[in-house]
């Protein structure tokens, strides 16, 4: 999976399909330009300090490895939000919201292509 960078790409996603947990927001949109899977970490300041910031940035970046690994699909931007949870949920718990989130994010994408089409 390669990495969002550009402020544009988080915007976009933004803009897209969002589904709101517990422990985090996932964000997802199509990527216009190739194929691939591509993921985008976030922490505002309303989460704490820089040493909060990091550590939900951390268990985010964990629990993409162990969910997008299998459940991503190609060409889909996927942004993970950290919430106030993100630091103290236990990292199961996270994990399986990430998974629920994307479950269903999956579910509206591919509703909205139909309605396109």
């Amino acid at each position: 999976m390669d990495r969002l960078k550009n402020r544009s790409d988080f915007l976009r996603a933004a803009r897209g399909i969002r589904r709101v947990s517990p422990g985090l927001t996932l964000e997802i949109s199509e990527n216009p330009t190739d194929g691939a899977t591509r993921v985008g970490f976030t922490a505002s300041r309303k989460i704490g300090n820089a040493v909060i910031r990091n550590r939900a940035k951390r268990r985010l970046r964990a629990a993409a490895r162990v969910i997008l690994a299998g459940a991503s699909r190609p060409g889909v931007d996927y942004v993970l939000v950290a919430r106030a949870g993100t630091v103290t949920r236990p990292f199961q718990s996270l994990a399986g919201d990430l998974a629920e989130a994307v479950r269903l994010a999956h579910v509206k994408l591919d509703q909205s292509k139909g309605a396109r089409t």
